[in-house]
């Protein structure tokens, strides 16, 4: 198993770095994602989109919540605004550890 070392924590978004396997692993409820360093740089580029911070629906229950969507379609994640604010915040501040890790390593 992996040694992870974390890079940011916000809210339930939990980021981390494992320098063995050079993976990212994000952690958002029952969301696991996988990243290699080049793929969360560009997963993170892909949030970064005027119309992607636009896409706010409104769901059955009543709130309005972001949809990720992913490349299978058939699969989309979803935030309310308070989630997306700490998923993002988590991916901006693992990017930045993730630089300063590269430096002392």
């Amino acid at each position: 198993m992996c040694n992870k070392l974390t890079l940011s924590k916000k809210g339930t978004a939990h980021i981390s770095y494992c320098a063995a396997c050079k993976h990212i692993y994000i952690w958002h409820g029952n969301i696991m994602l996988t990243f290699s360093p080049s793929q969360f740089s560009a997963f993170k580029k892909y949030t970064e989109s005027p119309d992607f911070n636009q896409s706010f629906y409104h769901f059955p229950d009543g709130e309005e919540r972001l949809v990720l969507h992913t490349p299978n379609s058939d699969i989309c994640f979803s935030f309310t605004e308070d989630e997306w604010t700490n998923f993002y915040s988590a991916m901006e501040e693992a990017e930045y550890m993730q630089g300063i890790y590269a430096l002392i390593y």
